[in-house]
């Protein structure tokens, strides 16, 4: 599969537009196997200068433990993207077409004790103006150790201008399982 292949499909996924402001997502990891490993919930601010857009996650795991990481990602043409973050090896790339996009980078993960390079192979659907569709392809040594799948809910604007109560308020990792 590649990025081209959704050029005509719709809705148009422009990822500085549907990233600026809030959005919530819920994610599980499993293994090669397909046993679940690791569930979770990232909220998400996103703000974009018209140059750079700056992604600050803060992930909340099942079994508390807690862990950010803040994206810098620079447009570099119509279907072109570069990111860096702290844990990030070199620049993550990705390229969108229509309502798709595929992103890959290698990133430091902490593994118990120590820590793995891996690379992560991200193809992303935006299935509706506030719902977006992730899964990555997590491997080792070219060798596939797992598969990260993830929704994105994008908070309602007039929710973000107001700050009233987000659509999700009160749940918390128990509700997302």
């Amino acid at each position: 599969m590649k990025p081209q292949d959704f050029a005509n499909t719709t809705p148009r996924f422009v990822v500085e537009e549907y990233f600026a402001g809030k959005t919530k997502a819920w994610g599980i990891f499993e293994d090669r196997f397909g046993n679940l490993r690791r569930d979770f919930i990232v909220e998400i601010t996103g703000t974009w200068d018209g140059k750079i857009l700056t992604l600050d996650e803060d992930f909340t795991y099942s079994d508390g433990e807690k862990d950010r990481r803040i994206w810098t990602i620079v447009k570099k043409d119509e279907h072109t993207y570069e990111g860096r973050a702290a844990d990030v090896v070199g620049i993550a790339t990705g390229l969108a077409y229509g309502k798709a996009l595929n992103w890959r980078y290698d990133l430091n993960l902490k593994v118990g004790d120590g820590t793995w390079r891996v690379a992560f192979n991200d193809w992303m659907f935006l299935a509706d103006k506030d719902t977006l569709i992730n899964r990555a392809r997590v491997s080792k040594f070219g060798i596939e150790i797992g598969e990260v799948t993830l929704f994105f809910r994008k908070e309602p604007a007039a929710a973000q201008r107001t700050g009233a109560l987000e659509p999700w308020a009160g749940q918390g990792v128990a509700a997302a399982q």
